[in-house]
């Protein structure tokens, strides 16, 4: 896995429990220690949009029109699969692979 999928899966992760947006996933990852700037955080979004694993749509949210991304179903196929190949690597990692 390449840094970049480690990211689409945190995306995913959270695009599966709630709509999401460039903003809070850029806070998000931040507090994980990923310093990504809105020119890394908005070009993943639109190219794993592009790809059907998001769809999005605009919000008003305080006066600002704000674009809010949600999982797709492909979105969530990627992410279960996502999760196997993490776990099986995380066992391997910490010595707990039988």
């Amino acid at each position: 896995m390449k840094y970049r999928d480690f990211l689409i899966l945190h995306i995913l992760h959270h695009a599966e429990k709630e709509g999401i947006t460039g903003v809070f996933m850029m806070k998000e990852l931040e507090r994980h220690g990923y310093k990504v700037s809105p020119g890394t955080i908005y070009p993943i979004l639109h190219s794993m949009e592009k790809e059907g694993l998001l769809k999005s749509r605009w919000e008003v949210r305080e006066g600002k029109r704000i674009r809010v991304y949600e999982i797709t179903e492909e979105g969530t196929k990627v992410l279960e699969e996502g999760r196997k190949r993490v776990r099986e690597l995380c066992k391997e990692l910490l010595g707990e692979y039988e």
